[in-house]
């Protein structure tokens, strides 16, 4: 047969396990990994979160215990949430300024021991609220500046309980300022603010919901203050907000269906930029790969270099532990 490619052989680089490590373009490292971890209250607790496989709603001194893990695996960062008792719940998301919540009480506790791992803090009143709503209500209505007093006050209690990076996800206009200016205030001007600033009224937060017992508790939906996922040029403005408020560190929420969002944030702004994984990204991968329809590792960590190949930083993802046992051994 005449020679009709020439030289043209694309599959040269492909063709040894050597060769294609030599040309790859992007890497997924354990540097890229931040592991949310869902707090409870108890002791030895370790909870399955159903709709979750291989996740669990951890006790403090379990939480303890993962971060231990955490640090051996060379996990950079755990992002806590709490699944708040039903009875501390209320309107007004009370329990958000109570200095021994779940979260702080848990940021002290991990803080105690002396880890080299960063704690990420969820700034939020759904897990606090009775109706399910990252702000206040008034009839329908979210009220978004009396909110961000909230949300300032309680970003100072977590700092205070040595939270390292604190993370707004309740997208409320001008919360970033709100929370800079708090924080710097009481003298927190270290901590960071890694700002959920295109968070979408996603299909994908179900299981989260789950285990942090918002799905039980939510009236309506949230569509008049995360983003409505047609919208690509609206996450420019918010990022960009975001910035000019004192955010360090960007994210985008979801991830996978969101990977156009990540490569436009970061080719706008070249900062800090993270993917959350989020609970239903990371379900749909558990169930497939435990009905045999998918390879799960293979799966898992295509999606995670997918959200590298888009410019993420980092990921937030579920199988933080699992990667990152796989990355240790150099497989």
């Amino acid at each position: 047969m005449d020679n009709i490619l020439g030289g043209r052989r694309m599959r040269r680089n492909r063709r040894t396990s050597w060769s294609r490590r030599l040309v790859r373009e992007n890497h997924l490292s354990v540097d890229d990994l931040i592991w949310p971890v869902f707090i409870v209250s108890g002791t030895g607790v370790r909870e399955p979160v159903p709709s979750m496989p291989g996740v669990e709603r951890v006790s403090i001194d379990e939480a303890v215990r993962d971060t231990e893990r955490a640090q051996a695996l060379g996990i950079p960062a755990l992002a806590l949430f709490p699944n708040t008792d039903p009875d501390l719940r209320d309107p007004h998301g009370s329990e958000a300024l109570n200095e021994n919540n779940l979260i702080c009480s848990a940021c002290r506790a991990i803080k105690q021991e002396g880890f080299d791992v960063g704690l990420i803090t969820d700034v939020a009143l759904d897990p606090y609220t009775s109706h399910g709503h990252d702000g206040l209500m008034e009839g329908d209505a979210i009220l978004n500046d009396e909110t961000v007093v909230q949300l300032a006050n309680q970003a100072v209690l977590q700092a205070q309980s040595g939270a390292d990076v604190i993370a707004p996800s309740d997208m409320m206009d001008g919360r970033v300022a709100g929370i800079r200016k708090a924080l710097d205030e009481n003298g927190f001007r270290d901590q960071q603010i890694m700002a959920y600033s295109a968070k979408y009224a996603s299909a994908f937060y179900g299981p989260f919901r789950d285990a942090v017992g918002t799905n039980a508790t939510l009236v309506g939906d949230k569509r008049t203050y995360q983003m409505d996922p047609p919208n690509t040029d609206e996450a420019i403005r918010e990022t960009e907000l975001d910035l000019e408020e004192g955010a360090d560190m960007i994210m985008v929420k979801p991830g996978m269906p969101y990977l156009d969002i990540i490569r436009r944030l970061k080719d706008a702004f070249a900062a800090p930029t993270y993917a959350y994984q989020v609970s239903g990204e990371y379900a749909m991968i558990m169930a497939a790969g435990q009905n045999g329809w998918i390879d799960k590792d293979r799966a898992m960590m295509e999606s995670l270099i997918s959200f590298k190949r888009a410019g993420a930083d980092g990921i937030l993802t579920y199988f933080a532990p699992k990667v990152a046992e796989i990355l240790k051994r150099g497989v």
